[in-house]
């Protein structure tokens, strides 16, 4: 991870850029720490799919608790069709 200013990212956008894609993240710093963090899409949407499978699961494990307390409701196949309806 390389930390740069922000003058810098601005000075030399191209040689940044290479440097994220060679898989570099960078650190843009500004005043008053609201820093930037520089990655490619490519990494950007791997951790977007990292955080959803991760409230996916979340989920999951509600419902396994739902069913091992026996918090559940049970309906028959017809009663499913009629709530399509």
């Amino acid at each position: 991870m390389i930390t740069i200013k922000t003058s810098d990212m601005l000075d030399d956008f191209k040689r940044i850029c290479a440097l994220v894609f060679s898989g570099e993240k960078i650190i843009v710093a500004r005043p008053h720490n609201e820093n930037l963090v520089v990655l490619s899409e490519k990494e950007y949407n791997q951790l977007e799919r990292a955080q959803n499978n991760m409230e996916y699961i979340k989920k999951l494990d509600r419902s396994l608790q739902q069913l091992a307390s026996g918090n559940i409701i049970e309906k028959t196949m017809e009663e499913l069709e009629a709530m399509a309806k």
